[in-house]
């Protein structure tokens, strides 16, 4: 796995640690989320190559509705 790749999973990683602490839910264990992060950033990805745009505003709009279903 590459440098990059790395970071971007990193970053996601981080992205949904956050997200899940803003919404006042339970952190998953690390190897859940690192596998969360992993899938959105795929996603994320994905869609830019698709639709074009940022992939960070990507991953904000996936982690939203991650948090979203998780909640309801």
């Amino acid at each position: 796995m590459g440098f990059i790749r790395q970071q971007q999973e990193q970053l996601a990683a981080r992205f949904l640690r956050w997200q899940y602490q803003k919404a006042r839910l339970p952190v998953p264990p690390p190897v859940e989320l690192e596998r969360r992060a992993v899938k959105l950033l795929d996603d994320a990805l994905r869609i830019g190559r698709e639709r074009g745009g940022n992939v960070i505003s990507i991953l904000k709009e996936l982690a939203r509705d991650i948090k979203n279903k998780e909640s309801s």
